[in-house]
């Protein structure tokens, strides 16, 4: 059987592949209920981990909510510590114990010999770790992983598989906007049918429906509260509301496990605009000049995303975009939908997905004395037919030792990455001397006159993971795969 997976901050969705039909996997609750969704939790028992609808139902577990957000830190890696209760994990192993959870509820609904096979989704702005991680953990969990696709890419095939009537010779493109439980995506996609090309993509790393709950708390709860720490219960009570909030809502109920709380709607909405009004801002780059839809090829916004359905967000857009502006009727499943059309062989659908990251490299010159930056890989660079992106350098060697800092940044500042996460660390041994030499850092870097001849190639594969290789004319080369990868060198 094959799925499209949406791995959400709050909520986890799956669709099926069922002969041209797509439908939400129902997925049962820990008291035999069948749900449209699992919980993105994690908790410990006193001696295992539960995750999902077992760690919900266990009274008195202090749940650990949103560790997806673990990934998208500037330093995620595979040993990245998630406090779980009074325990403390690798990240590695609370993504991976979630994801066997969830690839087990796949496996109860289908034959034993069946192999399960999904697509996986991932933020636009994923670096190579997250996705690293994100297959890794899927595929320990014993299921096949077909692909990555940026998640709204996968909301661009649900949206023209649903609205396809909106698009024409004038109007071929859609701005997808997904404001998910931890973070914000935006992507402009052109269709010509089956076609999908990502001609660019922005966002927020870290603003979702969870910022939104945030919001609300200061409003319910008292200082004193607020500055002793929330507990996760009480946070998901404020959560709850949140989501029963529709048009004519005017007072928001708390259900707080302490007693009751009463917030004005006017009030959390007055609040929360500015997070609204962050994600306005953010969509600029794909407007172009017009700042607007008027007189463009844009059919329309495409709200998806938990925390699109606060009407808040479709108001300030539609006063913003006008009534180009169209809310997916399953706004926490269009992605999961749009994956599972993904993973349908026979949906023949199509997607050239831009590298929405960058990737550049710090390099030490002068003896050390002085760093230059090098952009290498940008959205710019166009894909090759297996949707694979390639960059190639060769220079001449000047110094024993080759230091070299990758990092994945989404744009420049005065001729450096402004905000930018490391992707590897490497150090070439230019001289065959230092071939052997366990630890490089303790090499005084010097010039070595001529050196040898250098091939640097950075290659982002179609799910978007990032692979350095650096070749000598001499025979010796390194491999690099991420830090949480492969780093492998020969010679």
């Amino acid at each position: 059987m094959r799925y499209g997976i949406d791995f959400g901050t709050t909520r986890t969705v799956i669709a099926e592949v069922d002969r041209g039909n797509y439908p939400v996997v129902n997925v049962t609750d820990a008291a035999g209920d069948p749900q449209e969704f699992i919980p993105t939790v994690i908790a410990h028992d006193g001696e295992k981990l539960l995750s999902g609808w077992d760690a919900e139902a266990f009274e008195g577990a202090e749940l650990t909510r949103s560790f997806k957000r673990y990934l998208s830190a500037p330093d995620a890696s595979a040993h990245t510590e998630v406090k779980v209760g009074d325990k403390v994990f690798p990240l590695s192993t609370v993504f991976g114990h979630f994801a066997a959870y969830v690839i087990d509820k796949l496996k109860a609904g289908v034959a034993a010999d069946e192999p399960i096979e999904v697509i996986l989704g991932v933020p636009a702005h994923a670096r190579s770790a997250q996705r690293l991680l994100t297959v890794d953990a899927f595929t320990r969990a014993g299921a096949t992983v077909l692909g990555l696709v940026n998640e709204p890419s996968a909301a661009g095939f649900e949206y023209s598989h649903r609205y396809s009537r909106t698009l024409n010779t004038k109007r071929t493109s859609i701005i997808v906007f997904d404001l998910g439980g931890g973070t914000f995506d935006a992507t402009l996609l052109r269709i010509d049918g089956l076609d999908h090309v990502v001609e660019r993509s922005t966002g927020i790393a870290r603003l979702g429906g969870d910022d939104f709950d945030d919001v609300l708390a200061g409003l319910a709860l008292s200082p004193e509260q607020l500055s002793a720490g929330v507990p996760v219960r009480t946070m998901d009570a404020i959560r709850r509301a949140k989501e029963q909030i529709k048009p004519q809502t005017r007072k928001i109920l708390i259900d707080l496990p302490d007693g009751e709380a009463v917030v004005p709607v006017a009030d959390f909405f007055e609040a929360a605009t500015p997070l609204v009004e962050s994600t306005v801002e953010a969509l600029k780059p794909l407007l172009g000049e017009q700042d607007s839809l008027r007189e463009t090829e844009i059919a329309g916004l495409y709200l998806v995303g938990g925390a699109s359905a606060l009407p808040l967000v479709a108001r300030i857009l539609r006063e913003r975009f006008g009534r180009r502006v169209h809310r997916s009727p399953l706004p926490t499943a269009s992605t999961a939908v749009g994956l599972a059309i993904a993973a349908d062989p026979d949906s023949a659908v199509q997607l050239r997905d831009r590298l929405a990251r960058r990737i550049g490299v710090f390099r030490e010159e002068d003896e050390g004395a002085t760093i230059s930056f090098d952009e290498l890989v940008g959205p710019e660079d166009s894909s090759q037919s297996d949707g694979e992106i390639k960059v190639t350098r060769n220079y001449q060697a000047a110094h024993n030792v080759g230091v070299f800092r990758y990092v994945e940044y989404s744009s420049m500042d005065d001729d450096s990455p402004g905000d930018f996460s490391v992707l590897a660390e490497v150090r070439v041994p230019f001289e065959r001397g230092l071939r052997d030499v366990a630890n490089l850092q303790q090499v005084e870097i010097a010039r070595s006159g001529s050196g040898p001849l250098v091939r640097e190639t950075i290659t982002i594969d179609s799910d978007g993971v990032a692979t350095i290789h650096i070749a000598l004319d001499d025979g010796f080369e390194v491999t690099v795969q991420a830090e949480v990868g492969v780093a492998a060198a020969t010679g």
